[in-house]
């Protein structure tokens, strides 16, 4: 068939199936959004795997002085990174130039929550237990939602509705529309890690050492299991399985069917909690330890691969792009590591502690550091 009559079948075919058009209008910005970070580890599962490529050398772009600390991880979308600041700032800055957009206030200072951007609108909770919605274009404050704790967790969003887990020990979830409470689920201690969502069910492990399934729809507990230890850092979700650190010294692989542990990694060498989110992709499930070392797991026996010693803990969680590991280390450098034998390909000396996870898109991997500077790399 040639190309006009191909274009003539498809023209009948709009006119008898006129939705076709609409998906067909959509297709470009489909295609254009798809190399974005729009929340904390990239995408609703939480996996740190960066869906578009990274430029094999990298160099210093650009700086932007926040003025205060960054630990917030940033978030990019439409050109722009957002990322939060001990200032107390929700910064919007240029991701070509470094350039400032626009700034919007919280009440108390942005610690370690990172904005998710969604249709058009930025989520961010603060120190005070406030989660902000501020319109992403110009930084006008649509809403706000009051916790009764501080906010640490990263929001998420899910359609029409955002999640976001609080100190006060509920996670909650909320109109995007207006900030109304649709519901709530109660755990027995802080809500510190933030959210995974597959298939409809939220999945999180806890400061009360549980690993739970809550539905989406209505905030019902669909599993609970012992987590294995109390979990600061945020599940990684892959085929049905999680993974996630604890303070107890190990890394934990859970089947999410069978409802139960199937692996733990404890380094019998070394003693130290895990408080980095994991970054998984295919066999390998990677993060960093408080023992100075950054791990690359195996994700089904959960069996060392590699190890790649830093100078301090890391508490940054890694991003996974291009066949390499991007993470910072609180020794205050900047790594770029092979994903298949750990060995370091570039390092940045950012002289003060990365704690802050990187972002990555549209080629340019951005992390801040807790001397309040933002950093962007690409070529």
């Amino acid at each position: 068939m040639n190309t006009d009559k191909k274009k003539r079948v498809l023209s009948v075919f709009i006119r008898v199936h006129p939705w076709l058009r609409v998906f067909f209008a959509l297709v470009p910005a489909l295609l254009c959004a798809a190399d974005e970070w729009p929340q904390f580890r990239g995408n609703p599962q939480l996996t740190g795997v960066a869906a578009g490529t990274v430029p094999a050398n990298l160099k210093l772009l650009w700086t932007y002085e926040a003025g205060d600390s960054i630990e917030s991880s940033a978030a990019i979308s439409g050109g722009t990174v957002y990322v939060g600041s001990q200032t107390a700032d929700l910064l919007a800055v240029d991701l070509q130039t470094g350039k400032l957009k626009w700034k919007y206030k919280v009440q108390e200072g942005i610690a370690e929550s990172s904005p998710a951007v969604h249709d058009g609108v930025v989520y961010v909770g603060d120190s005070s237990g406030l989660l902000h919605a501020v319109r992403a274009e110009d930084g006008k404050g649509l809403w706000t939602f009051k916790t009764e704790g501080e906010i640490k967790s990263s929001p998420v969003v899910a359609g029409d509705r955002v999640l976001i887990g609080s100190y006060d020990g509920n996670l909650y979830c909320l109109s995007t529309r207006d900030g109304k409470l649709i519901w709530k689920y109660t755990t027995t201690n802080f809500v510190h890690a933030t959210p995974a969502i597959d298939g409809g069910v939220i999945y999180l492990g806890g400061c009360d050492e549980v690993f739970r399934g809550i539905r989406l729809s209505d905030g019902q507990e669909v599993m609970k299991f012992p987590a294995g230890g109390y979990t600061g850092a945020s599940p990684v979700l892959v085929a049905k399985h999680a993974y996630y650190g604890t303070f107890s010294n190990d890394v934990v692989a859970a089947d999410l069917g069978l409802k139960r542990i199937l692996w733990r990694y404890t380094n019998p060498a070394r003693s130290f909690p895990f408080y980095s989110s994991a970054a998984a992709s295919g066999d390998r499930v990677v993060l960093g330890g408080r023992d100075k070392l950054v791990y690359c797991l195996n994700a089904k026996t959960g069996k060392p691969i590699w190890t790649f010693a830093t100078r301090a803990r890391v508490d940054s969680s890694p991003a996974l792009a291009s066949g390499r590991v991007y993470i910072g280390s609180n020794d205050g450098h900047f790594y770029v590591l092979d994903l298949a034998d750990g060995k370091k390909l570039w390092d940045f000396e950012a002289g003060a502690p990365l704690s802050a996870s990187p972002a990555v898109a549209d080629g340019r991997v951005v992390i801040g550091s807790q001397d309040g500077r933002l950093y962007c790399f690409g070529q």
